[in-house]
Protein backbone atom coordinates (compact mmCIF):
# COMPACT_ATOMS: atom_id res chain seq x y z
CA UNK A 1 0.00 0.00 0.00
CA UNK A 2 1.32 3.78 -1.16
CA UNK A 3 1.50 6.40 1.72
CA UNK A 4 2.78 9.54 1.04
CA UNK A 5 3.36 12.05 4.02
CA UNK A 6 4.69 15.63 3.46
CA UNK A 7 6.15 17.70 6.16
CA UNK A 8 7.91 20.99 6.74
CA UNK A 9 5.61 23.65 5.09
CA UNK A 10 5.96 26.65 7.06
CA UNK A 11 5.84 30.74 6.36
CA UNK A 12 8.96 32.34 5.12
CA UNK A 13 9.74 35.35 3.92
CA UNK A 14 10.53 36.53 0.39
CA UNK A 15 13.87 35.24 -0.42
CA UNK A 16 14.05 32.40 2.02
CA UNK A 17 14.71 28.85 1.74
CA UNK A 18 12.22 25.86 2.78
CA UNK A 19 12.94 21.93 2.84
CA UNK A 20 9.38 20.41 2.22
CA UNK A 21 10.21 16.13 2.77
CA UNK A 22 7.65 13.73 1.55
CA UNK A 23 8.10 10.00 3.73
CA UNK A 24 7.17 6.99 1.15
CA UNK A 25 6.06 4.10 2.09
CA UNK A 26 4.76 1.52 -0.96
CA UNK A 27 7.33 3.08 -3.40
CA UNK A 28 10.73 1.94 -4.88
CA UNK A 29 12.29 4.87 -6.26
CA UNK A 30 14.01 3.15 -8.87
CA UNK A 31 10.86 1.98 -10.24
CA UNK A 32 8.52 4.71 -9.37
CA UNK A 33 8.46 8.31 -10.77
CA UNK A 34 8.33 10.66 -7.46
CA UNK A 35 6.81 14.24 -8.55
CA UNK A 36 5.92 17.72 -6.11
CA UNK A 37 2.64 19.77 -7.40
CA UNK A 38 1.16 23.02 -5.50
CA UNK A 39 -2.43 24.54 -5.65
CA UNK A 40 -3.40 27.98 -4.72
CA UNK A 41 -6.35 29.61 -3.55
CA UNK A 42 -8.80 29.35 -6.82
CA UNK A 43 -6.06 27.86 -9.03
CA UNK A 44 -5.57 23.92 -10.20
CA UNK A 45 -2.54 22.01 -9.21
CA UNK A 46 0.31 22.40 -11.28
CA UNK A 47 3.39 20.28 -11.51
CA UNK A 48 6.68 21.96 -9.81
CA UNK A 49 9.38 18.98 -9.62
CA UNK A 50 9.73 15.43 -10.85
CA UNK A 51 12.47 12.89 -10.62
CA UNK A 52 12.14 9.62 -12.41
CA UNK A 53 13.06 6.06 -11.29
CA UNK A 54 16.28 6.73 -13.71
CA UNK A 55 16.82 9.93 -11.91
CA UNK A 56 16.61 12.32 -14.28
CA UNK A 57 14.68 15.57 -12.88
CA UNK A 58 12.92 18.63 -14.23
CA UNK A 59 11.19 21.97 -13.90
CA UNK A 60 8.67 24.01 -15.13
CA UNK A 61 9.88 27.51 -15.90
CA UNK A 62 8.55 28.56 -12.72
CA UNK A 63 10.80 27.43 -10.44
CA UNK A 64 13.75 26.33 -12.59
CA UNK A 65 16.98 27.33 -11.14
CA UNK A 66 15.32 27.83 -7.39
CA UNK A 67 13.43 24.23 -6.52
CA UNK A 68 15.31 21.36 -6.23
CA UNK A 69 13.95 17.44 -6.31
CA UNK A 70 15.94 15.05 -4.48
CA UNK A 71 15.62 11.43 -2.99
CA UNK A 72 17.14 9.47 -0.21
CA UNK A 73 16.48 5.71 -0.95
CA UNK A 74 17.90 5.18 3.15
CA UNK A 75 15.42 7.26 4.49
CA UNK A 76 12.79 6.16 1.51
CA UNK A 77 12.02 10.20 1.01
CA UNK A 78 11.88 12.81 -1.23
CA UNK A 79 12.56 16.25 -0.48
CA UNK A 80 11.87 19.73 -2.60
CA UNK A 81 14.52 21.98 -1.88
CA UNK A 82 12.86 25.55 -2.35
CA UNK A 83 15.43 28.64 -2.71
CA UNK A 84 14.55 32.43 -3.29
CA UNK A 85 10.70 31.98 -2.50
CA UNK A 86 8.86 34.34 -4.24
CA UNK A 87 5.08 35.19 -2.89
CA UNK A 88 3.51 33.68 -5.32
CA UNK A 89 4.80 30.99 -4.54
CA UNK A 90 2.62 30.27 -2.14
CA UNK A 91 0.43 27.06 -1.77
CA UNK A 92 -0.11 23.41 -0.48
CA UNK A 93 2.39 21.35 -1.74
CA UNK A 94 1.91 18.49 -2.49
CA UNK A 95 3.91 14.81 -2.98
CA UNK A 96 3.03 12.43 -6.23
CA UNK A 97 3.56 8.85 -6.84
CA UNK A 98 2.85 7.01 -10.19
CA UNK A 99 3.24 3.28 -8.91
CA UNK A 100 2.09 0.87 -11.87
CA UNK A 101 0.61 3.32 -13.82
CA UNK A 102 -1.40 4.79 -10.67
CA UNK A 103 -1.30 7.78 -8.83
CA UNK A 104 -1.15 8.65 -5.15
CA UNK A 105 -1.09 11.01 -3.49
CA UNK A 106 0.04 13.00 -0.24
CA UNK A 107 -2.11 14.94 2.36
CA UNK A 108 -0.07 18.07 1.51
CA UNK A 109 1.71 20.69 3.12
CA UNK A 110 1.24 24.99 3.20
CA UNK A 111 3.95 27.16 2.56
CA UNK A 112 3.29 30.70 2.86
CA UNK A 113 5.57 33.19 1.57
CA UNK A 114 5.02 36.80 2.85
CA UNK A 115 7.15 39.67 4.89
Amino acid sequence: QVQLVESGGGLVQPGGSLTLSCAASGVIFSRDDMHWYRQAPGNQREYVAVITSEGAVGYPDSVKGRFSISTDNARNTVYLQMNSLKPEDTAVYYCNAVVAGHSYWGQGTQVTVSS
